[in-house]
């Protein structure tokens, strides 16, 4: 089931919600809608599932418009972040529910309802909890009965908002592996809200990036990482440090200091005389005692050597913000940086975006 978003737009009283939203979701694909918070996401998936209606524009599921229809009539399966689980049925009947409140046409027999919830419950590897009630659950426990429940009724597409958000780290990071284990062996277009970038790039196979009620970008997680297309993106997408300059015969100046521009910079040809701002990843600034080809200098104000790379932070001139590098151990040990060290800042990549000059 494929999902398309055309046109779409939502106010809520004077807030602009969601503007001139424009989205394909091809079928048996995990999308991730990505985020901070209040800039849409929640609303966009609300409306895709039939909770929320738009101010205008279409929704189309497999190409039938759907805009109008409710959210049992879109057949969408919705998991929420505080799993909305009925405290006084079991596991077994919270699952069972959907399929017992059928129509009697299209109500299964009690036989295979009983069968296709021991088999979710297998599916979601809790089989053993089915006769226990919510509250003698873990939290991850209850988040997976309720995607069990949301399965239950055959969905044509699963929809999850925050599904993970109310649990801890690690409990977190367990369940996206299981979530994305779980998508490859089922046949149905997923949709997902979060906040959290490192759940994103992990679990899905495409990421909107969202913004103020706009996509700012639609890629797969590789690309969204290593080639963002606005800054928005780029700050929101991994740990960035900035610096802010201008465009000088091919070079990025900022204060006294001048990189030359090259394959190694994300940027469409540069244009003179331009505002410009670089961001680049604490693992793409190379240390050096030399300011040959430098973008910044600074003082060694912390580092941090446990594990396998040193993280090093440095105060500089050149940047409103502490300077973050991330060094390999061998690296560091190497060169015996110390705190209160003078060093230089030579990019190895950098993303360069450009503002005309008012």
């Amino acid at each position: 089931m494929s999902i398309k978003v055309e046109q779409l737009e939502k106010h809520f009283g004077k807030f602009h919600a969601l503007q001139n939203i424009h989205l394909q979701c091809e079928q048996n694909q995990l999308t991730a809608l990505l985020g901070p918070s209040g800039c849409g996401k929640t609303t966009l998936l609300r409306i895709i599932a039939g909770l929320e209606f738009a101010d205008q524009g279409r929704i189309l599921f497999n190409n039938q418009d759907v805009t109008h229809l409710s959210a049992k009539q879109r057949q969408v399966g919705f998991v929420f972040q505080h799993y909305a689980l009925f405290q006084n049925m079991t596991v077994f009947d919270n699952v069972a529910f959907g399929l017992q409140v059928k129509p009697r046409k299209t109500r299964p027999s009690r036989e295979k309802i009983t069968q296709k919830v021991t088999a979710l419950l297998q599916l979601v590897e809790l089989a053993h909890l089915a006769h226990r009630y919510p509250h003698q659950l873990s939290g991850g426990q209850r988040q997976r009965i309720a995607l069990a429940r949301a399965l239950a009724v055959e969905p044509k597409v699963l929809l999850l908002d925050e599904p993970f958000g109310a649990l801890d780290a690690q409990v977190r990071k367990s369940l996206r592996r299981w979530l994305r284990d779980l998508h490859q062996e089922l046949t149905i277009t997923s949709l997902f809200v979060t906040h959290d970038q490192d759940e994103a790039l992990d679990v899905s196979d495409r990421i909107v990036v969202m913004n103020k009620g706009k996509i700012e970008q639609v890629d797969v997680p590789n690309k969204i990482y290593h080639a963002p297309q606005t800054p928005f993106v780029t700050q929101f997408v991994g740990d960035v440090n900035v610096f802010h300059g201008h465009i000088d015969q091919g070079k990025l100046v900022i204060g006294e200091f001048s990189h030359h521009l090259n394959s190694a910079a994300n940027t469409p040809t540069s244009v003179e005389n331009q505002s410009a701002t670089a961001y680049i990843r604490p693992y793409e600034l190379t240390l050096s005692r030399q300011n040959q080809n430098a973008l910044a200098s600074g003082i060694i104000t912390h580092i941090n050597a446990i594990g396998f790379i040193v993280r090093i932070e440095i105060q500089s001139e050149q940047s409103e913000q502490p300077i973050e590098v991330i060094l390999t151990q061998q690296a560091y040990l190497k060169e015996k940086y110390q705190v209160n060290d003078q060093v230089y800042l030579v990019p190895d990549k950098l993303n360069l975006f450009q503002q005309m000059n008012i």
